[in-house]
């Protein structure tokens, strides 16, 4: 029998109870989302900024998750991409209901709804010690047109539709096939990027951009992509593919190592060998954070 995403049966009650939470919500929003697919031309959309759009289906969709995570996880704080929120209690709840929204808004199939849970350092999540710092415990990432669920706990392992996921063995850098994110919105650090990509081009077998983070690293945690690196993220974008990173053997990380895990939205991650040299290569062209 294959293993099955992790329930109350397989990981600390209060987490159990989590992970079932966030993906009755992810599901949730990805049905706002679907029927809204085949009507984009009739979407209202704002522009927050250059290249940073929000349409009426990610409002609708984080409505959505939100009242199921606020019915079923009350103690915990929430923190969404378009109404904002804040830490509360033992742990807070990240959420993106459209990680790809340039890509849901132009027809092409690659977003995906994501949760995750950060629990606070000095926080128990079950019966394990107090936690030393802020650490993702729950992540979810849901892939509607591909119907893959990404799951992940804190100590327990990572799963894709109920399947335990790794991350890929390759070695280094010359056999990996990388993902990343261009500079998009927010071109500041533009000239720490470009030398990274350039570098990449020449070292691996091969570099793709697809333009959803969660997916990156979800691909990254079940071992489609062997690397992953982006800057200028925001912690909703992160949470979850960390952990499910993390819990499938690999390494996911902030990228000036700063940061318990990469809130401030400068992640690297893949297997250890592979992001162990996606460090080094980085390395030389960051400048010290003001």
């Amino acid at each position: 029998m294959e293993p099955r995403p992790p329930t109350s049966e397989h990981a600390p009650r209060d987490l159990g109870i989590a992970v079932d939470a966030a993906v009755s919500a992810a599901h949730a929003g990805a049905a706002i989302l679907q029927s809204y697919a085949h009507h984009r031309a009739d979407l209202v959309i704002d522009r927050k900024a250059r290249n940073d759009l929000v349409s009426q289906a990610d409002r609708e969709a984080e409505a959505a998750v939100i009242e199921v995570l606020r019915e079923r996880t009350p103690a915990y704080g929430l923190i969404a991409e378009e109404t904002g929120g804040r830490r509360e209690g033992e742990a807070t709840w990240y959420i993106d209901p459209l990680d790809g929204t340039t890509n849901f808004l132009h027809g092409i199939p690659h977003y995906a709804v994501s949760i995750a849970l950060v629990a606070h350092a000095g926080s128990r999540m079950g019966p394990g010690p107090q936690l030393a710092q802020d650490t993702p415990v729950i992540g979810v990432v849901y892939d509607p047109c591909r119907e893959e669920l990404f799951t992940a706990v804190h100590g327990v392992g990572a799963w894709l539709n109920g399947r335990r996921i790794a991350c890929s063995r390759t070695a280094g850098l010359d056999d990996a096939v990388l993902a990343t994110g261009f500079p998009f919105r927010d071109f500041s650090f533009a000239d720490q990027y470009m030398p990274m990509l350039h570098q990449a081009i020449h070292t691996s077998r091969g570099v793709r951009r697809h333009g959803a983070a969660a997916l990156d690293l979800a691909w990254t945690a079940c071992g489609r992509f062997d690397g992953y690196w982006e800057m200028g993220l925001a912690p909703w974008d992160v949470a979850a593919g960390t952990l499910l990173v993390r819990e499938a053997g690999g390494t996911a990380l902030d990228m000036r190592q700063a940061e318990p895990w990469p809130k401030s939205g400068n992640v690297v991650a893949g297997n250890p060998q592979v992001a162990a040299a996606l460090l080094g290569m980085i390395a030389p062209h960051l400048k010290p954070q003001a």
